[in-house]
């Protein structure tokens, strides 16, 4: 099980990791890449700069946290 943090941006990403953790990857955007990095079990974490509604067109680069 794996944890994603999703749309997070400066003092609030500080913010969820003392509520949740560290988070096993870390996505700029919500993306339909980001899915291939979700397993069945995992959690997703939506900051505030993603809807979890809306899929951007756009792909970036994930970040995993070592």
């Amino acid at each position: 099980m794996n944890t994603h943090f999703i749309g997070f941006r400066g003092s609030e990403y500080h913010s969820a990791i003392k509520v949740f953790g560290l988070p096993d990857f870390i996505h700029l955007i919500l993306d339909h890449r980001m899915y291939g990095d979700v397993g069945e079990h995992d959690i997703l974490i939506f900051g505030p700069k993603a809807d979890s509604n809306v899929i951007s067109q756009y792909s970036w680069q994930d970040h995993e946290v070592w």
